[in-house]
Parts: C-alpha cells; structure tokens; sequence
C-alpha cells in the first residue's frame, strides 16, 4: 500500500483548516505531541514574539489566520499551540524541515525537481491536498499533519510551481511567519505577485524558493529572510539544498548543517561533472544520489543527522500553457501521483494498485 495518500478538501477557510486537522489528527496526537521538536516550539508559549507574528498574522492574511483556526479545531488542540507549531522555523533553527531542490532553466519548459525532507515520524502520515478554497485558486500541495499546506512544494491553477527549502536563519526579526508567507504565495497569479507578498511584508524567519509560471520564460531563486529578500534568475542547471548561498545572503547569520553543506556540495559537483563530460542533467538521478554515505542527497537513514528523511519527490515540468507533474515516493521509483496542473492523471503504478 502507498504511504503517500491523496485528499480532497473544499470550503471555506476555516473549512478547508478544519479538514486539514482532522486528516493529521491522528498522526500529530500519536507522534508529534512526543517529540523534541514540539517540546522545543512550545517553550514560546505566552511570548512577545509569538504574540507579534499572530497579530500580524491576524491583521494582514485574515483568511490564513481563519485556516489556521480550522486547522486547531480540527486537531483538537488549542489554536495559540498550532499556531506556535506553524512558526516553528522562525522559533527554532533546527526545526526538522529540510529539502532539496534541482532547478531546471529554459525558454520552453522550465523543470523543478524538489527532495521532501521532514520528520521520519511522519513517513505514511503526510498526503497531497488538492484544495479548493473560497477566495484563492485551487491548488495541489504536499501537506504535513498539524501544518499549512504551501512551505513544501505546490502547484496552482493559476499556473504557479513552487518549491520551499528551509533555512536555519539565525536573526528573525518582528514579522509573519514564513509558513503564512509561503500560503499567501498559492494565491498570487504571477511571479511578479508572489515577489511582491515577500518584499512588502516583515518577514520573520527565511525560506529558499524556486518559482515557475507557465506566464514567463522566468526560473526564479528566491531567499528571503527577515534581514533580506534576494530574487536570482536560474540561469544553469543548479541545486539548493538547506542554507542561503546568494552572495548577498549566504554571510548572513545561519546554520549550516552537515547535511547541508555536504548535499550542496555533492550537488554541485554531480552538475559540474555532466557539463564537463557534456550529458544531459537528470535531476531525479542527482535527487536519488548516495555517493556520501554519511551525508547522502536521497535519505532515508532514521539516525539522519538532521533528524530528517526524504518522505516525498516532486518533478514539475512547467511549459507555456500548463505544468506536468509527478509525485514519486522515492526519486528512483515510478511515479505514484501524475497531474496536469491540479488535476489528477491516470498512472500505470495507480492502475496496477487498483
């Protein structure tokens, strides 16, 4: 059986929050409760910086805020502890988030290929939510339980492709949380709209992005952090793996992991040596990668460094008119999930399961 599922929610915003908790009820009660890593968030309980991002929060996303408030009753927990949960990288530098992404450019198609990296706790837990909200696009996301859909990797109707990277940011300052930011961003219906949400708000901690519209020839890498915003055009072949490496950026104050150090280098290396032998890239080669066993790009070692495992990979090819995707639940494996735009395809692996 897959672990990987596929839900349908529409609604209202608080609707849609409420689905979204009762399908990661179970999981967040049996698992997540019990960690370290919500030990860790919640020690921020009744604080000023917590206090600040939610009533920015509040203020400026309302229909965010509302899904937020779903997302708590559904789960059965008090909504300033989902809350504090869906902020935990801009609390918490070592919040089990991590990822990495390929970035494929060109003038006809652009390619994002994106690693999933979270909590091996929540391998068969997580799902793909195609998500009709009143007020915004549909979407297709890849969700966690007890979080919002859109810090992961995404596709809209609107013709937006988005994939998230966490940073380790070391200064975060008095702004909304990174994970309201990268919800607000499925609603934008341009590249230019999503830069736009992230350079007119304070920013709390920092994301790594990589946006694609079927509407621009565009592959944009994006930092943000609550110092900086910086946008780069892709314009090779590259990878981005866990900390900021935009020169204005990557002298900023983070952490750079082990993990992420090694999989940046791996895979700049693995990139640098299909050009020099004159190959064509395959990102889901370089995303399946084990060559550093310690540190490798593909994990799936439950004592992982970082306390993440690959538990999903993405491959969106974005054209001129419409993005074809795939969903694998490993990046050597067939593709589990196929979609054009936000709309579900018939694959060989489903037919097969039927």
């Amino acid at each position: 059986m897959s672990k990987l599922s596929l839900i349908n929610i529409a609604g209202t915003p608080l609707e849609t929050g409420r689905a979204l908790g009762q399908f990661g009820a179970a999981a967040v009660h049996g698992h997540l409760l019990h960690t370290q890593a919500w030990a860790r968030v919640m020690q921020w309980r009744g604080s000023e910086r917590a206090a600040v991002m939610s009533a920015l929060v509040r203020e400026r996303f309302a229909n965010i805020w509302s899904e937020l408030q779903g997302l708590a009753e559904g789960l059965g927990l008090p909504l300033d502890d989902v809350f504090l949960w869906n902020c935990r990288g801009d609390l918490w530098a070592m919040a089990p988030d991590g990822c990495t992404t390929v970035q494929m450019p060109g003038t006809k198609q652009r390619r994002i290929t994106h690693n999933e990296d979270g909590d091996p706790g929540f391998a068969g837990h997580c799902a793909l939510a195609a998500c009709e909200v009143e007020g915004g696009p549909r979407f297709v996301s890849f969700v966690y339980p007890g979080s919002l859909p859109g810090h992961t990797f995404a596709v809209t109707d609107t013709g937006l492709a988005m994939a998230v990277n966490n940073l380790r940011e070391l200064h975060v300052g008095p702004g909304v949380p990174r994970m309201v930011l990268t919800r607000a961003l499925l609603d934008a219906p341009t590249l230019d709209a999503a830069v736009s949400v992230l350079r007119g708000q304070p920013r709390a901690g920092g994301f790594h992005l990589t946006l694609g519209h079927v509407g621009s020839t565009d592959l944009l890498s994006v930092e943000f952090s609550s110092l900086a915003c910086s946008v780069r055009l892709v314009a090779a072949p590259s990878l981005h793996a866990n900390h900021a490496i935009h020169p204005s950026m990557r002298n900023l104050p983070q952490i750079i992991t082990g993990s992420s150090g090694h999989r940046q280098v791996r895979g700049d290396a693995l990139l640098d040596d299909a050009r020099g032998q004159d190959l064509p890239v395959d990102p889901l080669a370089i995303l399946g990668d084990t060559g550093n066993a310690e540190f490798p790009i593909l994990r799936l070692n439950p004592a992982d460094t970082d306390d993440e495992n690959t538990l999903a990979t993405a491959d969106m090819e974005i054209g001129t008119s419409h993005i074809h995707w795939r969903v694998h639940e490993h990046p050597r494996g067939p593709a589990r999930f196929e979609f054009i735009d936000g709309h579900l395809q018939e694959t060989p692996t489903r037919a097969q399961g039927r």
